[in-house]
């Protein structure tokens, strides 16, 4: 712990404020630092700050071995000396800063999703009580499909599955989003690009709830809509021949041409 600058050297009373702030000053001591606390602003400060001593105390129980084992017969309850109580302090006082960071990072994280919106929402339907990704009305892969020209569009005359996958170029390879229709669920699916020189690659994955997605005749506007999905393949647009909407288990519920 850092004295106020230019007030620093052995002895320096400020950096009594760890160990009194342990309890383990003698009443003289904590006597002589209390009159010394009235008229010093950063050490009310730092005692503030080390407010709530259990977690200090469970550091001290913590400490790494560098800072010395009791020798035998020696209490864990015996009163450490006021350098070890700065030690403590310092590192516990990092810790907390590091919490402190951590916290402003998941806020910032927060923030940024709720400002850009997520990939995915959770929703809840159907009677199961169960949580589900679905595609937001507002969700990135739908914004993109609305925007992107390059469309190619599929039914498959056994399953009845309607898929229109949009295409645009990137410097890795092909951002790929897929508009999936009349769909039922339970289901896990995956999007598959298929090369010119017959390597596939997956762009991307999803699983279907029970009710469906894109079904006409659906009752609950949840299994009306469409399921929207984006993802990545490293072909070019002009190196897919084709792309394939796969169940896990190896079920192609359809084609399109790219």
């Amino acid at each position: 712990m850092q004295s106020p600058q230019g007030q620093q050297g052995p002895g320096d009373i400020h950096e009594t404020v760890g160990a009194y702030a342990l309890g383990i000053l003698d009443d003289a001591e904590a006597t002589a630092f209390e009159g010394h606390l009235a008229t010093c602003e950063w050490c009310a400060q730092q005692l503030d700050e080390l407010a709530g001593m259990e977690p200090m105390l469970a550091a001290l129980a913590d400490l790494p071995a560098s800072m010395g084992t009791p020798a035998i017969g020696e209490s864990l309850s015996a009163r450490p000396s006021p350098q070890l109580a700065e030690r403590l302090v310092d590192e516990v006082s990092e810790r907390r800063a590091q919490k402190r960071r951590r916290s402003f990072y998941m806020v910032a994280a927060a923030a940024a999703l709720i400002v850009g919106g997520p990939l995915t929402v959770m929703a809840v339907g159907g009677n199961e009580g169960t949580t589900t990704p679905s595609a937001h009305a507002t969700s990135p892969a739908k914004a993109a499909f609305e925007v992107m020209t390059d469309k190619v569009t599929a039914t498959d005359a056994s399953t009845k599955v309607t898929a229109v996958v949009a295409m645009e170029p990137k410097a890795w390879g092909t951002h790929a989003v897929l508009e999936l229709k009349n769909v039922a669920g339970p289901e896990k699916c995956s999007l598959i690009a298929v090369g010119k020189n017959g390597e596939r690659e997956t762009v991307t994955s999803w699983s279907v709830p029970t009710w469906g997605y894109g079904l006409p005749n659906a009752k609950t506007d949840e299994a009306k809509a469409p399921l929207y999905v984006h993802g990545g393949a490293a072909f070019t647009p002009n190196e897919i021949d084709h792309f394939e909407v796969m169940t896990f288990d190896g079920k192609q519920l359809v084609e399109v041409d790219a």
